[in-house]
Parts: C-alpha cells; structure tokens; sequence
C-alpha cells in the first residue's frame, strides 16, 4: 500500500508539471496600433478597488479612447468614485429577467461604446504601463479574443488561503490539454476583443444568463470559429480579489468553484485530480513521519513556491504550510457543492443567482 500512495505523490508532482505552462503576456512598449480602445469595467460597490485601476488606466503608453465604468446598482459610492476620474459613468438600468448582474452591466457598456477595440476589465484588476500596448500587441498578433490571467496580489493571511486555488485556476487555463477544448473559455477579469468579432457572437447578450459568462463567452467565440488565447500576466497585469474579508472570499470562490469543471477538457480535469490526490496524500502521510512522505511533502511545497513566483504573491510559509490552503480549498468545495446542488442558487454582492438560469433574484 505504501508504494500505491508514494506513486501517486510522484504521479502527482509529474501532472503539476504538465498544467503549468508559463505563458506570459508578451511585453511591448510605445503605442500600439490606431484602433479606438473601449475600455469597458462593470462595477457593482467598488468604491475601495476602483481608484487603483482607474489610475492605472491614466498610466497607459497606449491610451484607451474612452473608459466606461458602468455602476451595477451600487449601494457604495462607485458611482461617484469613478466620476472624479472623469471616465464616462453609466448607471445600468433596472436588471431584466434572464440576465445576470454582470452580462447586463458589460452589455450596456457595450452599447455606449464607440470602439473598434474593446477591453473588458474588472474593478480589481490593476495595469502596469505597457499593459494596454502589450494587450493589444498581443491581439493583432493572435487574432480572435485574448484574455489574461491576473497575477494574483494579496496582502492579508486569509487571502493567501487562496493559493492552491489560485493554482487550480491557472492549470485550468495553461494546461496543453485546453488547445484541443472546443469549449475552452475566457478569463473575464482581462479581455480583449475586435467590435466585429463581439458582434459576430452576438457578445453578453447571448449567454445573458451564464453565471459564469467569461467561460461561457470563449466558447461561443470558439464555436464561431474565432480563435480563443489565454496568457499570465506576470509584470504587466494584476488583481488582489478579496479584500472586504474571509467570508467575500470564500462566496467569490464558491460561486463557480464545481460549476466551472463543465467547461474543463477532460484530460486536464483528470491531470488536476492526479495533482490534488498526491497533494492530500503527502499532507496526510507527512505526519506519520514517514521519511518518504516527508519528502513528497516537501516536494510538494517546492513545486507549489515555482509556480507561485509567475502567479502570486503568496509568500513563504504558505507553500510550506500548504495543507492550510488545501484545507480552504475544500471548504469551497463544499460550500460549492452545496450551493450548486442543493441550493441550487448562489450568492454574490448581495445578490442571489439562480444556478442554471442565472436570474437574479
């Protein structure tokens, strides 16, 4: 039995080599290109994260032609937040039936932009200056719609319980399995796509009622034949997602932690199972004291600490002690699960989410 679980700690280790990719957004200085830039940032009570992006977005070598933040029925000040940075502020209207608070709020972005470009960005998402010439660069050189993975900043000891999800969330999006995923989506706190191309897919409007709508828009782009490519962004894109606190953490990550597997090519799902079970085994086996499992352990957190230096800021002693944020990420799991199948809705910023439909209650 021993030789079982010691295989399958190696195992493990072997399939977190195979998801991780690096693969970060290119760097490139100047300006880029002639398009009109429509930034487009939904934003529902982020009066706290507005500021840094916004300034960042003043930063840019390759300035936007227009930045709309679009108030999300905000019960802070977000609103007026975003007017003193002088960016064009639309206050979304009354929430239909069979939308979700974010497809509306993106979708009436849209409608007031004028660019050719459009850049849809979240309100904790923050830019280094080459970020938007990068992006774009990027863009004309891949086609299709681009998205980028934040590098993952936190500050506080509960939000670096987020690690080994963070991981999780990169393998899904690096592994080599995904080029062969036709339903392989977007990350939604960083996407960049050609007005010609959102209209083909019919944009926010067509998957309106996707809680998960970045993942549900690759898709559609993929199924319309237009290329989807995801990069890290290391150096030129950031986020810190969870500052208000423990419990907004743990619902931002329960809200689609069991649901998003659906659109996950089965080959990396089956890699990301083999990564945690020798994840557990070694967490489990390290406190017999078993010198082989001490090892796996230690490997373990090695591994975790290089993967964590191109996504995270998660310090020292959490890969060290990575059977805390194992511990988080099964309590997501669970919570999850609890919400997607027997809930059967979510919530998130004060809204309850209905899974399947995706109506806001």
């Amino acid at each position: 039995m021993p030789a079982i679980l010691y295989g399958f700690m190696l195992c493990g280790l072997l399939a977190g080599f195979v998801l991780f990719r690096k693969r970060p957004l290119p760097q490139a200085t100047g300006t880029a290109g002639r398009e009109k830039i429509s930034v487009i940032i939904p934003a529902r009570n982020e009066e706290n994260t507005l500021p840094a992006l916004l300034h960042s977005l003043n930063r840019q070598t390759t300035k936007p032609g227009e930045i709309i933040v679009v108030d999300d029925h905000s019960e802070d000040r977000t609103k007026e937040t975003a007017e003193k940075f002088g960016v064009t502020v639309v206050s979304a209207p009354d929430l239909p039936d069979g939308w979700t608070g974010k497809t509306w709020a993106v979708w009436n972005g849209y409608v007031k932009s004028t660019g050719d470009l459009l850049i849809f960005l979240d309100a904790d998402t923050r830019l280094a200056k080459h970020a938007i010439s990068s992006l774009v660069t990027a863009h004309k050189q891949q086609g299709g719609a681009v998205s980028v993975i934040p590098y993952h900043h936190t500050e506080k000891f509960y939000e670096k319980l987020a690690m080994v999800l963070n991981l999780l969330g990169i393998f899904s999006f690096t592994s080599p399995f995904e080029r062969l995923n036709r339903q392989k989506g977007l990350y939604g706190a960083c996407i960049c796509v050609s007005r010609e191309d959102y209209d083909e897919i019919g944009g926010h409007g067509n998957i309106r009622a996707e809680m998960l709508d970045d993942l549900n828009l690759g898709a559609r782009f993929q199924q319309a034949g237009i290329p989807v490519t995801n990069f890290t962004g290391s150096g030129l894109v950031f986020f810190r997602m969870y500052p208000g606190g423990f419990s907004h953490e743990l619902q931002g990550f329960a809200k689609g932690a069991v649901l998003s597997t659906s659109a996950i090519h089965p080959f990396t799902i089956a890699a990301v199972v083999f990564w945690i079970l020798g994840l557990l085994i070694s967490e489990l086996g390290c406190f017999s004291g078993i010198p082989y499992f001490v090892a796996g352990y230690l490997l373990y957190a090695a591994q975790i600490y290089y993967f964590n230096r191109h996504t995270g800021n998660f310090g020292i002693l959490h890969p060290l002690f990575h059977f805390l944020s194992m511990i988080f990420f099964l309590v997501v799991i669970l919570y999850s699960l609890y919400q997607s199948h027997f809930r059967k809705k979510v919530f998130w910023k004060g809204r309850y989410i209905d899974v399947g439909r995706g109506q806001n209650k």
